[in-house]
């Protein structure tokens, strides 16, 4: 892998960066959508491609179990197998020792899953899930960590972050016995839940072993970083699950086509987006009539968020470069959340990085919780 950071910004540190993997070059930040089951839902490849998009993610744990490390091989990676001709990253199942937790037993060996499909007990171990990602053959691959909830406090946090620093020098050792280590690129995870003195341990640990991985990555919540399971707006598969239930995303907040006010309204999901669904005419009216009901109204929509959610990290990389980010920020988040008000949560994040989203604007609300905005009814 070859990183270069080309611009920084000097309130917030955020920056902008060029990653060259094996199968191409993917402009940072971005927006990286998820394949699950080696599939982004509703779209082929080609459309994906089409989209700009050059990074997306797999999952190892169901990789694993459906079709199997088997298959992979048998296909020459993932890459083949789904027809992806651009950079794959993909996670260890670490997370789904969260998600799954009523299957799992953790333990210092591995996390022992019954398979919520047939109850077959399995083993991952961090060797075992490097070997995974192995035959998948990703640009990037992730230690297996011990997730626990964000929720979590105690002991337990503690436990999971010294067990996530013992498992990740297994992952190294393993990987570069096997030789993969110059084909594929290790990243680390960072853990130790919502405490700061244990995430500041935790990343001591990981920038001890700088040498030995290629990148790190913010869990539970980024050489790069890459920041897992950070929720709302960015989360990963955000914008194809809400394409499926009729809601698109725009510059104002999301859209729900569902609704009747759409009924007759001829005009774009959203005036000058380049998608595909925007640029070629298609209406909110015809989307209103098929919501749901139509596949092809998914697949629609779907392309619109994704291409909305490159617009956002576009618009970010632009932003750092010219030295205007705190201002594409305050921007942003006053279209977007409008009079309904600013997620607190945000307000608090950005203000500690120097960004003061309330300035000039002391009428806006700060609300609680995540700050969602959903359209539930034709009063809305």
């Amino acid at each position: 892998m070859q990183f270069e950071v080309l611009a920084k910004c000097h309130t917030t540190r955020a920056r902008v960066s060029k990653m060259r993997l094996a199968h191409g070059v993917t402009m940072l930040p971005t927006f990286m959508p998820v394949a699950t089951q080696a599939a982004i839902k509703g779209l082929t490849p080609q459309q994906v491609e089409a989209l700009g998009v050059n990074l997306i993610l797999n999952n190892t744990y169901h990789l694993n179990l459906r079709p199997g490390i088997e298959v992979l091989k048998e296909a020459g990676g993932a890459h083949r197998f789904q027809g992806w001709n651009h950079n794959l990253l993909t996670d260890s199942g670490g997370f789904q020792l969260v998600s799954l937790s009523k299957f799992t037993k953790i333990t210092e060996e591995g996390a022992l899953f019954a398979s919520p499909f047939n109850g077959e007990p399995t083993m991952l171990t961090p060797e075992e899930s490097i070997s995974i990602q192995h035959a998948i053959g990703a640009d990037i691959i992730m230690q297996l960590d011990d997730v626990v909830s964000s929720l979590t406090v105690g002991p337990r946090v503690g436990e999971a972050m010294w067990r996530t620093i013992r498992w990740l020098d297994r992952c190294i050792e393993f990987h570069q016995k096997s030789g993969r280590d110059n084909v594929q690129n290790l990243f680390a995870i960072v853990q130790g839940g919502l405490d700061p003195d244990l995430r500041n341990k935790c990343l001591n640990e990981m920038v001890a072993r700088r040498d030995k991985v290629a990148g790190y990555a913010i869990g539970g919540l980024s050489g790069p970083r890459y920041s897992m399971g950070i929720g709302f707006a960015e989360d990963c598969v955000f914008p194809t699950r809400t394409a499926r239930f009729g809601v698109a995303l725009t510059s104002k907040g999301p859209l729900n086509l569902r609704l009747s006010k759409h009924a007759a309204d001829m005009g774009p999901i959203e005036e000058n987006c380049p998608c595909p669904t925007c640029t070629s005419g298609v209406s909110r009216a015809i989307l209103h009539h098929t919501a749901t009901l139509e596949t092809a109204t998914a697949h629609a929509i779907t392309q619109h968020n994704l291409v909305f959610q490159a617009r956002i990290m576009g618009g970010a990389r632009e932003a750092i470069i010219n030295g205007t980010f705190p201002d594409y920020l305050k921007s942003f988040f006053a279209d977007y959340f409008g009079e309904a008000g600013y997620p607190e949560w945000c307000v608090n994040a950005l203000r500690s990085v120097g960004v003061d989203l309330l300035e000039g604007r002391p009428n806006v609300k700060v609300v609680s919780g995540d700050g969602s905005r959903w359209e539930y009814s034709d009063a809305a």
